[in-house]
């Protein structure tokens, strides 16, 4: 059997992917956090982008960028398969997770937003990416994941990122999720996936408002450790 050592950044959400997907797969690994500020020669050695997620095996062969790492890791190993068999299907699932870093970009933008009027043009993008993902969703049945009853590397790919926006929108309400009720019930069945967290959720939670303060920006004003939860 491999050894997988998966080499972090302790609130990246692309190595969270990874994560999740290594945890819906009932695959043992040890995970390494490491200082982004500091990020030591023996990091650097074995990441070609000198950058997070790794996926280490047997400490000799390095898997790099949570989509690589996310389909290597479901094909292979067999039980469960996280992607469709058929094969139109899992090329629609594939389309939706390369959808991701745009989602990503749209959703979480606000929290590097410099000035009142760049976080209002980040928010405004919300709106968009999240009906293209509740038109995605009505094609689920009575869900609650993406692909109706089953989980999937879909489920696995949106569910940091969903995660930051409830975070985001606890530190100042943004107001959208509501707006969109399959998209809001896929993400809080994500979130209530025990698969999902890598930390306890108000420790998590704690740490992603440290570095939205620690960034300096626009949002940072507002964030306030007194009123941290994880609802």
């Amino acid at each position: 059997m491999s050894k997988y050592l998966l080499v972090s950044f302790k609130t990246c959400p692309w190595v969270q992917r990874a994560a999740i997907v290594l945890r819906e797969k009932n695959i043992d690994f040890e995970f390494r956090h490491i200082d982004p500020d500091n990020r030591p020669d023996w990091f650097l050695a074995i990441s070609p982008h000198k950058k997070v997620p790794v996926l280490r095996l047997d400490d000799r062969i390095s898997l790099f960028e949570s989509n690589a790492i996310a389909e290597f890791l479901d094909d292979e190993t067999i039980a469960p398969r996280l992607h469709p068999e058929d094969p139109v299907e899992r090329a629609v699932h594939r389309a939706w997770t390369d959808y991701v870093p745009t989602f990503a970009a749209s959703v979480t933008g606000a929290a590097y937003s410099d000035s009142a009027a760049d976080y209002d043009k980040a928010t405004a993008q919300i709106p968009g990416a999240f009906e293209r993902l509740e038109r995605a969703l009505e094609k689920q049945g009575s869900g609650p994941f993406f692909n109706g009853s089953r989980y999937s590397l879909v489920d696995a790919a949106y569910a940091p990122f969903l995660q930051r926006y409830y975070f985001l929108d606890r530190i100042k309400p943004l107001g959208q999720i509501e707006k969109f009720p399959r998209l809001k019930a896929w993400g809080e069945a994500l979130m209530d996936r025990p698969s999902t967290h890598s930390f306890p959720e108000v420790e998590f939670e704690t740490m992603y408002r440290a570095n939205v303060k620690r960034r300096n920006k626009w949002i940072s004003q507002f964030v306030q450790a007194a009123q941290i939860a994880a609802e």
